[in-house]
């Protein structure tokens, strides 16, 4: 994979009409997703992927580095993390603070990581046999603890 990532690459997968198709128009299937090393130039912006919840639901993985939105570590090569349709996810603590106090110049970002992500408008189920396994990070949720409330709402006149 690493030799064909030479930038983002975003692949929709189009399922056949017979099989694996949904009911609205337009709605992807499954949609698969390359995040390889690549320069990270955007001024005035937070960098690493931003806390959100998605409609669909992520199912990602890392082959190799350390991934951009987990640098405080727990997410580690043949690691894979799943967030269900609408489960608020992003980056760790450590990622937060680091990215919140970075000046912003170019930077290549990061260097010998590399991540898939496989997106579904379907629900993927987790099997007993996945939950019961001793690989299970049931403390996941403890990489966000740490990242401090800094929205100050507009005030209003």
């Amino acid at each position: 994979v690493r030799g064909f990532a030479m930038s983002l690459l975003c692949i929709t997968i189009h399922p056949s009409p017979v099989h694996f198709q949904t009911n609205e128009p337009g709605v992807a299937a499954l949609d698969f997703v390359i995040f390889p090393p690549r320069w990270m130039v955007a001024e005035h912006t937070f960098r690493p992927p931003y806390f959100h919840r998605n409609l669909m639901s992520e199912w990602m993985g890392l082959i190799g580095g350390v991934y951009d939105a987990k640098e405080g570590g727990g997410f580690v090569p043949g690691g894979a993390s799943l967030h269900s349709c609408m489960t608020p996810h992003g980056p760790d603590s450590t990622t937060t603070k680091a990215a919140s106090e970075a000046t912003l110049e170019p930077v290549r970002y990061p260097d010998g990581a590399i991540a898939f992500m496989f997106e579904s408008t379907y629900v993927f189920k987790v099997t007993p046999h996945a939950l019961r396994s001793k690989e299970l990070q049931a403390e996941y949720f403890e990489c966000w603890q740490d990242i401090k409330d800094t929205f100050v709402p507009p005030k209003k006149e």
